[in-house]
């Protein structure tokens, strides 16, 4: 499946006293390259929230191999693992400038329809968006 990149300059306050990233904005990191890959498809969080759909985190897997450091320009690459159903997943890497592997993760997310608060099937606009990319 399409992979989409994108690059973040890490900033003073998402790091602790030492100037390495707190773990927990990882998951950030992740969301940013989620919504941009999104975004790419034509697709917004926001659009799919008018419509009725929410999309929550139900599975974030992080592997920390290395430390991003305060004012590193990070490159975040984000990758549909298998087409959607009623779930979507996604794969990523986070990598510095100079190529190293900083992170891997992976996150499961669930299409769920506003009025019932129940699982949905992936709309079908993201489907076909999707389709496009093969």
């Amino acid at each position: 499946m399409k992979f989409d990149e994108i690059q973040i300059r890490v900033r003073y306050g998402e790091t602790d006293q030492m100037g390495v990233v707190y773990h927990g904005n990882y998951a950030l990191y992740l969301e940013m390259g989620r919504i941009e890959w999104l975004r790419k498809l034509g697709i917004s969080y926001k659009l799919m929230e008018e419509n009725g759909i929410m999309l929550p985190v139900v599975s974030l897997n992080i592997n920390y191999k290395k430390s991003a450091c305060y004012d590193d320009v990070i490159n975040v690459k984000t990758q549909l693992r298998k087409m959607p159903t009623a779930k979507i997943e996604f794969d990523y890497e986070i990598t510095n400038e100079k190529g190293e592997l900083l992170t891997q993760a992976s996150t499961t997310l669930v299409f769920i329809d506003m009025k019932t608060n129940r699982p949905t099937k992936a709309p079908k606009y993201i489907l076909d968006a999707i389709e496009k990319l093969n």
